[in-house]
């Protein structure tokens, strides 16, 4: 009987889940789901069939390695800091993991006795990175087969509200690691823009952002993603003029956050003095970059209200998520939104063209996510596909080839998440 284990229960794990779950009881197949809450595992796995619950602490060498030794496949949807320690404990036992993370350094030192022992790791199968990769380079490989040249590459994507559900100045709501969300954009950006390399640290991000529409849902505001650059090789296009990787938000999102970031309220480095009682005394330093059009904003996060801060908040970040947990958080019937948007510029034939693949995915409610479900059903259908024998590659990998993205895509498709595209 072959097995998967899935190390995380959270707000990602939803839909994986459900999938997986599915899929093992119409294989014959076992799925456990191990997490450090005993009451999430409850909560998740409630009248699943075929999925085991186990609650394992993960730096826990020994709980850990009990529970990867029985699979055939393990995934890790844990924080990214944690991933090595499984990605260690695969190595080491000889099993295959997915991970819907970036490959860090630590991984990449993995990968070749990843190879030598036969083994297959796939990280980035999430949505952004994952499906990003995996749509965008089905579109550079149909492009550079029909012989033409890509000069321009945009890639957005944002996970943000869905209309029917945006009932707050900042048209957000956290569907989603809320630790991430205070984190943001915090390693600044590098990208190409017309042949030059451009690098924006993290205190100008949300100042420099540019404008796409999204039809049919109108305008909204992109900031650039990390390192850009590291993914021109990775996608063969040494030959573009500019190429970037960006994040989606409304417009009056940055406008706010910015002054939020530029005040040290994201500061994980902080430690706040114990004479700092209330969120107004926390706050100070944002009313050096407050005014008349953006203190509304402000006002509904409560920034400055003299609330006593919630205790063993150490730091501005910490305190910052708890307020945003507070103030931005999902209703059980509201629904999430991701938007996805790939900009082309390529000349063939000795005529340009522009193309435009779109993606709008809207969840259910507040635990079945458009984030959980682009997240996890990547996750999943490639755990179903390798246990199938039908992707069989080795080595450490994220999904731009063929072999990976074709059958997932066709999957995706089933399940509903399908790009709309225009050239012209």
């Amino acid at each position: 009987m072959k097995s998967i284990v899935v190390f995380g229960a959270g707000k990602s794990a939803t839909c994986l889940i459900d999938y997986l779950s599915k899929i093992c009881t119409k294989n014959g197949w076992r799925l456990s789901i191990g997490d450090a809450d005993a009451q999430t595992l409850q909560r998740k796995l409630a009248g699943m069939l075929s999925v085991d619950p186990v609650q394992v602490n993960v730096e826990n060498a020994a709980e850990r390695t009990a529970l990867i030794q029985k699979a055939d496949l393990v995934i890790s949807l844990l924080p990214p800091a944690l991933h090595i320690l499984i990605a260690r404990d695969c190595v080491s036992n000889a099993k295959n993991l997915l991970t819907a993370s970036y490959v860090d350094e630590e991984i990449k030192k993995l990968g070749d006795q990843i190879r030598e022992k036969g083994l297959f790791f796939l990280c980035e199968m999430g949505l952004d990175p994952g499906i990003d990769h995996m749509s965008a380079m089905e579109i550079i490989h149909r492009i550079h087969e029909k012989g033409g040249k890509i000069k321009v590459f945009k890639s957005h994507t944002g996970g943000l509200v869905a209309p029917e559900s945006d009932n707050n100045p900042w048209h957000y709501k956290i569907s989603w690691n809320p630790a991430n969300v205070v984190r943001a954009g915090s390693a600044g950006a590098v990208f190409l823009e017309s042949g030059k390399v451009k690098k924006i640290p993290y205190t100008d991000l949300f100042e420099k952002t540019g404008l796409v529409e999204i039809k049919p849902l109108g305008n909204f505001a992109w900031y650039p993603n990390r390192d850009s650059l590291s993914y021109i090789p990775v996608y063969g296009l040494e030959s573009a003029q500019s190429f970037i990787r960006t994040t989606l938000r409304h417009p009056v999102f940055c406008t706010g956050w910015k002054e939020i970031v530029r005040a040290g309220l994201t500061s994980e480095g902080n430690v706040i003095p114990s004479s700092v009682k209330t969120y107004a005394d926390w706050s100070k330093p944002l009313l050096a970059f407050t005014n008349d059009s953006n203190r509304y904003l402000f006002d509904q996060l409560g920034l400055f209200e003299n609330e006593i801060l919630p205790q063993g908040q150490a730091t501005s970040a910490k305190i910052l998520q708890t307020r945003l947990e507070q103030k931005w958080k999902m209703q059980d019937e509201d629904k999430d939104m991701i938007l996805m948007l790939h900009e082309f510029e390529f000349e063939i034939e000795n005529q340009t063209k522009y193309l435009r693949s779109s993606l709008v995915v809207k969840g259910e409610n507040a635990v079945r996510t458009a984030m959980a479900k682009t997240v996890g059903l990547p996750l999943g259908i490639a755990a179903k596909l390798i246990l199938e024998n039908k992707i069989t590659l080795t080595g450490l990998h994220i999904p731009i080839i063929p072999e990976i993205y074709i059958p997932v895509l066709i999957e995706l498709s089933v399940e509903g998440i399908r790009f709309l595209e225009e050239i012209n």
